[in-house]
């Protein structure tokens, strides 16, 4: 430990954003607040009291409800190795706005070595601990903390006033846009990584994952978004990377769920429990409030949505390492559960399958359902050919009779969902009461704390699924609802594909949602086996609208 003649005076000086945005939107910017005057007024007074070897600590902006600042970091580390003296602040604001925290370096951390603490405008001194000063330093404190807390509370109030009237709360612009020159606040097209985000749609909905598509962007040494922006010479909250052209798994992923792609703004997608707990938590779905058309979009809503259901789905890899496009898309007709992609040797020969996941675990409960891949593949094709063929050939016809079956299907569908949403939220209402009445009657003393813990549980796990429920209901009458639309986004679908020569992974995600697999029919002495599929938007066609397609 170094003699007192040899200790530093650490002079400690910070200024958060918070206090700089405050005072200038009330006008009432204050310049003795600022990191330059704070070291001026520091340094005279460590002069005039002859307090030796001055050295600043400096944090500027950061938040004073944390301590978790690199200045006062590296000052608790000269005080905690013995070498600091005094510590001197323009108040006890500057120490910090965490009450707790403060009085705890200040009347225990300190002493404990030995250190001096003075807080200048405040007349703090802690060498004289009988000042009246000294006594009120305590509500000092706490008002130092309401204050952050009003702060917070007032830029809170902000932001959501903003956030709900769809102003774009984000500062960083993301990877694919750029400010537009004629408005910064707007976001335009950046042509060049627009075409990387493009595709690496494309390769997902072509059935590769994010470790995948970065391992091919390495490959073809695209820059990362972060090299990409600092080479454009454009902020970016992210150092300079070792590998400029190195893409992370995540970086593809957040990319694949980044809904500003299909041209909306979404706000709130994080939130923090509190001042003191700074840690950015996601925000479900439902807080959240998305805004459509606010800027260009790279993505369609289309694309945007099949993406979303090929990322739910998990794409199983054999024993070899193997994935195929059908993966996630295979269904047991029976039990409905999926059918699990595997390999193994047939008479030394390799050969790839599909088998239903219930019969694999407990024969018992479902027959062995079982197709080879490559019967798969070409049964699917097959199928789709003869969509393509009725389409593009009789579109007026595939249409009308498709609107008549989806007409009598949405109205069979909308009734039981809407029957089934009304029966969920009154029971929701019902359990709202009912837990309104075992509160009563526990607080009344009619039921016990154990006892009343025990139902508010029940309720409380029965009223958050029915709420998931009707969500997932209202999606689903929503989406009967727009089966007009529908029909008319599958039928382009299918114009698009007209001139395939093969199925390709990307036309099988664009065009079909599952496919049902029967178990083999051995009657007559062959396997013989059935498919059904169903179609992306519309589900399954009748086999009548393809086969009296010429008749008509």
């Amino acid at each position: 430990m170094l003699r007192a003649t040899e200790k530093i005076t650490a002079l400690y000086c910070r200024l958060s954003v918070e206090d700089t945005k405050d005072e200038k939107k009330n006008g009432k910017e204050d310049p003795s607040n600022s990191i330059q005057h704070q070291q001026v007024m520091l340094m005279q007074y460590a002069k005039a009291n002859r307090l030796p070897n001055p050295t600043y600590f400096i944090d500027d902006g950061y938040s004073g409800v944390t301590y978790d600042r690199p200045g006062f970091q590296k000052m608790l580390s000269e005080i905690e190795a013995g070498n600091v003296g005094t510590v001197i602040t323009k108040d006890l604001s500057r120490l910090g706005r965490n009450s707790a925290l403060t009085g705890l370096y200040i009347n225990y951390t300190f002493p404990q070595y030995d250190v001096r603490y003075i807080a200048v405008n405040d007349h703090f001194d802690t060498i004289d601990p009988n000042s009246t000063d000294n006594d009120i330093a305590g509500i000092k404190n706490w008002f130092n903390e309401f204050f952050a807390k009003d702060t917070s509370r007032k830029i809170r109030a902000v932001n959501k006033a903003k956030g709900e009237r769809g102003e774009r709360l984000t500062t960083n612009i993301p990877y694919g846009y750029k400010a537009n020159p004629d408005n910064p606040k707007e976001w335009a097209v950046d042509e060049e990584a627009a075409k990387i985000v493009k595709r690496i749609f494309t390769l997902c909905m072509e059935g590769k994952g994010p470790s995948q598509i970065a391992a091919l962007l390495e490959k073809e040494k695209v820059l990362n978004p972060t090299a990409y922006k600092q080479r454009e010479g454009r902020k970016t909250p992210h150092q300079t990377p070792e590998n400029e052209y190195r893409w992370h798994e995540s970086t593809v992923a957040y990319i694949l769920e980044y809904m500003e792609y299909i041209g909306c703004t979404v706000n709130f997608k994080t939130y923090t429990n509190s001042i003191w707990d700074k840690k950015q938590r996601d925000n479900p779905m439902e807080n959240r409030k998305i805004f459509y058309n606010t800027h260009p979009a790279i993505i369609s809503l289309e694309v945007f949505d099949k993406v979303q259901e090929i990322r739910q789905q998990r794409h199983r890899r054999t024993a070899t390492g193997k994935s195929n496009m059908f993966s996630g898309l295979v269904f047991c007709d029976d039990c409905k559960q999926k059918l699990y992609y595997s390999t193994t040797n047939y008479f030394e020969k390799r050969q790839d399958f599909f088998i239903c996941s219930t019969h694999r675990t407990n024969k018992d409960k479902c027959s062995g359902h079982y197709i080879r891949a490559v019967v798969l593949e070409q049964e699917v094709w097959k199928h789709i050919q003869e969509v393509i063929s009725v389409v593009t050939r009789y579109e007026a016809y595939f249409r009308s009779e498709m609107e008549e079956k989806l007409r009598v299907q949405s109205e069979e569908t909308l009734r039981i969902h809407k029957k089934r949403l009304a029966q969920a939220e009154k029971r929701i209402g019902e359990l709202d009461r009912l837990f309104i009445r075992s509160y009563e009657d526990n607080v009344s003393g009619k039921i016990d704390d154990e006892r009343f813990a025990m139902m508010n549980k029940s309720y409380t796990q029965e009223q958050k699924d029915l709420k998931a429920e009707v969500i997932s209901l209202q999606q689903v009458i929503e989406e009967q609802e727009r089966q007009a639309e529908n029909l008319e986004q599958f039928i382009q679908r299918v114009k698009r594909n007209s001139e395939l020569t093969e199925l390709t992974p990307y036309a099988l995600r664009e065009l079909v949602k599952a496919v049902y697999v029967e178990a083999p029919d051995k009657s007559s002495g062959k396997r013989k086996q059935k498919i059904h599929i169903s179609y992306d938007l519309i589900g399954f066609i009748p086999v009548d609208v393809l086969t009296k397609a010429e008749q008509a």
